[in-house]
């Protein structure tokens, strides 16, 4: 299995919001977020397209393979 990268945290630190404000942005808790921001967890699509969407940027600019 390949190991992932994201930059969840830098988009959530560029608009100023902690991890429990994106939490309640996605439904989801605060330690999934801490979780995909460490790498401890990938998301599912469901919830990377989320993200993608809040951040409007494109999935693979935020989720990728390494």
């Amino acid at each position: 299995m390949a190991d992932t990268g994201n930059t969840v945290r830098a988009l959530r630190e560029a608009r100023g919001w902690s991890q429990a404000r994106l939490a309640e942005e996605l439904g989801v808790s605060r330690q999934t977020v801490n979780a995909i921001e460490t790498g401890r967890f990938d998301p599912s699509l469901p919830l990377a397209l989320r993200i993608a969407q809040l951040f409007e940027h494109p999935l693979e600019t935020i989720f990728w393979l390494t």
